[in-house]
C-alpha cells in the first residue's frame, strides 16, 4: 500500500481528504494539484466509494491513463473500473449506450478533422460556392465554434447577431453549409468530435430519463485542467454534479484557454 498522505503539504491534505460538497483547487504549474486529484480518488475508494459511480474527466488520454495508473498503485485492480479519460472519450461511451434516444445506433462513426473537412468541401462544391471565399478551415472553425457553444443548425440561421457576422466576413452562406453538414453527418451514422459533446448536452437536455441514470450513476465528478473547459463541457459537468454535489475541480487560471469562468463552489 502507498502512504500518499504523508508526502503532502496541508493544503494538499485538506483537498485530498475533503469529504462531501463542491471543492475547487486553484494552483500553479508544478504545484502537484494533478497529484491531489489522483490522490483524492483513491482515498475515495480506500474509503468505501464504488470506482464505479467516479467520472473523472481530462483534456488528454496520456493524463487519464498515467492518474488511473497511479492511482492503482494505491488503491490496486479496483482503478480499472472508474470512468476516467478524456471528455470526448466518456461521452463517446455514454453516447454509444444511449444512442437510440437521439436517432443513431450504437455503432455510430467518429468522423476525424480530415472526415468533416472533406464532407465540407463537397458541400461547398455542390452549393457551388466560391472556395476562395469559402475556405474550408474557416467554415470548419465557424460550425466548431458554433457547436462548442451548443448553437445548433436552426439557432444559427436564426441568429440575427451570427448572420450579420457571416455577412461582414463575406461568407452569408454559412449557416446553410452548416445546416446541410449537420443533416449529411445524421444520414451517415456519423458524428464528429464537437457533436460527441454537442449530442451529450441534447441527450441529456431531451431526456431527463438519461439525464437523471447518470446524476444518479456518478456519485463523485472529478475534472482535471478546468480552466480550459469551454460552454459545452461545463454544462455537462455541471448537469451530472447536480444531484449529489460532490464536484470537485482542478485548475490554473494562469494557464486557461478560454478564461477561468470565476466559477466556485457555488456554482454548482
Amino acid at each position: 500500500m502507498v502512504d500518499y498522505i504523508s508526502g503532502l503539504n496541508e493544503p494538499q491534505r485538506e483537498a485530498v481528504m475533503h469529504g462531501s460538497g463542491p471543492l475547487m483547487i486553484i494552483a500553479g504549474a508544478g504545484s502537484g494539484k494533478t497529484r491531489v486529484l489522483t490522490y483524492r480518488i483513491a482515498h475515495l475508494i480506500e474509503n468505501g466509494v464504488d470506482p464505479f459511480r467516479i467520472l473523472s474527466l481530462t483534456f488528454t488520454n496520456k493524463a487519464a491513463g498515467e492518474m488511473r495508473n497511479r492511482i492503482e498503485k494505491v488503491v490496486g485492480t479496483e482503478a480499472r473500473n472508474i470512468w476516467m479519460g478524456t471528455f470526448h472519450s466518456v461521452f463517446a461511451k455514454i453516447l454509444r449506450i444511449e444512442a437510440k434516444a437521439i436517432g443513431y445506433t450504437s455503432n455510430f462513426s467518429i468522423y476525424d478533422t480530415d472526415d468533416s473537412k472533406s464532407l465540407l468541401r463537397s458541400i461547398i462544391k455542390e452549393m457551388a460556392l466560391d472556395d476562395k471565399v469559402y475556405r474550408v478551415n474557416s467554415v470548419f472553425g465557424r460550425i466548431s465554434g458554433a457547436k462548442n457553444r451548443l448553437i445548433g443548425p436552426e439557432d444559427y440561421l436564426n441568429n440575427a447577431v451570427i448572420l450579420a457576422d457571416d455577412e461582414s466576413a463575406r461568407m452569408p452562406h454559412i449557416g446553410k453549409i452548416y445546416k446541410q453538414y449537420a443533416l449529411r453527418c445524421f444520414a451517415a451514422n456519423a458524428m464528429d468530435f464537437d457533436d460527441l459533446l454537442f449530442n451529450t448536452n441534447v441527450l441529456f437536455r431531451d431526456h431527463l430519463d438519461i439525464l437523471n441514470k447518470y446524476q444518479h450513476k456518478f456519485q463523485h465528478v472529478m475534472v482535471d485542467e478546468f480552466q480550459d473547459t469551454n460552454v459545452s463541457q461545463y454544462l455537462i459537468t455541471r448537469k451530472l454534479a447536480a444531484v449529489h454535489q460532490n464536484i470537485c475541480i482542478v485548475g490554473d487560471d494562469a494557464q486557461s484557454i478560454y478564461a477561468f469562468r470565476g466559477l466556485t463552489s457555488r456554482t454548482f
